[in-house]
């Protein structure tokens, strides 16, 4: 099939190179223009630039799909439909009604939960334990389209935004080529959602701090659901002031502690929590790279009793 693609990041990355290796022609990707990175705020492509530019095939970066002249060069594409993983932009309906079979999403969640910007983090962060990848029909609605085909991949305690981030991107690469096939053999008309649908909303930097009055178990889900992008904070107390503190890693204890929560006790860099105590297992000062929490209590002033803000 000749197809557009639609994409920005790492995510979908695996999603364009899976339809590449499938022997769809991919005739134009679109992804978010360059954006300052780095300390130097160097503007840069965005993965799938990046990837589909070491491939050969033609990159667009308008600043929005809204824009006229947008629409307009999109329409004028000879294409039988278009694909869109992690794009990161609202589309019309001029641009929907385009491609000969229709625009197709791949979404991280199980529809209709999670519908929105950050459906990996706020599965893990909510205590799901399950999510998926799902290819939909898209409509004007935010990921409101009848649904192709369904993968589901189970949440482990052990798993970060990260982790799940990356099965899911193989998952979601795999079901692509299989609910092409169906589109466009006609077979693929998909199903309503079905169920009362939640959003997930973009994380703001305050949402990610951590509050110990909230039980281990929630930190726990809050931690790994927020590592390593953002990054669960706290405030650790220096001799040169209040510094913060990126949590990337925990686990639960089945200790209890009537200590202030927020504060270290003994064996480890264990936590006392509102409700029990957790045991925060790699973290990242401010400046600094990520360590161990063993690593870290060498060089840092954290003794039983302190407490983080």
């Amino acid at each position: 099939m000749r197809l557009a693609f639609m994409g920005t990041p790492e995510f979908a990355v695996k999603a364009l190179a899976e339809l590449v290796a499938s022997g769809h022609e991919i005739v134009c990707v679109y992804s978010q223009p360059p954006a300052p990175k780095g300390r130097g705020q160097v503007l840069s492509p965005s993965p799938v630039h990046s990837f589909a530019q070491s491939l050969g095939i033609e990159v667009r970066t308008p600043k929005s799909m809204k824009a006229p002249e947008a629409i307009a060069e999109f329409q004028a594409l000879d294409i039988d439909a278009c694909i869109v993983v992690a794009y990161g932009q609202i589309l019309k309906k001029e641009v929907l009604d385009h491609p000969r079979l229709g625009c197709f999403n791949l979404h991280a969640s199980l529809l209709p939960r999670w519908r929105g910007a950050a459906p990996i983090q706020r599965a893990i962060m909510a205590g799901d334990t399950h999510t998926g990848v799902e290819v939909m029909r898209m409509t004007e609605g935010l990921d409101e389209g009848a649904i192709i085909l369904t993968g589901r991949e189970e949440i482990t305690a052990e798993d970060t935004a990260q982790t799940l981030h990356d099965k899911l991107a193989m998952l979601g690469a795999s079901l692509l080529p299989v609910a092409l096939a169906a589109i466009e053999r006609g077979g693929a008309a998909g199903q309503e959602q079905v169920g009362e649908p939640t959003y997930a909303k973009k994380i703001t930097p305050e949402e990610a701090r951590i509050d110990w009055n909230r039980p281990a178990r929630d930190l726990d889900f809050h931690i790994r659901g927020l590592s390593p992008f953002p990054g669960a904070w706290c405030l650790l107390q220096t001799p040169k002031g209040e510094q913060r503190l990126k949590v990337l890693m925990s686990r639960l204890t089945d200790e209890v502690s009537a200590e202030t929560p927020g504060t270290r006790l003994l064996g480890g860099l264990k936590i006392a929590t509102g409700d029990g105590i957790i045991e925060l297992l790699r973290v990242q000062r401010e400046g600094k790279a990520a360590q161990d929490a063993a690593d870290f209590l060498n060089g840092a002033a954290l003794e039983p009793g302190d407490i983080l803000l």
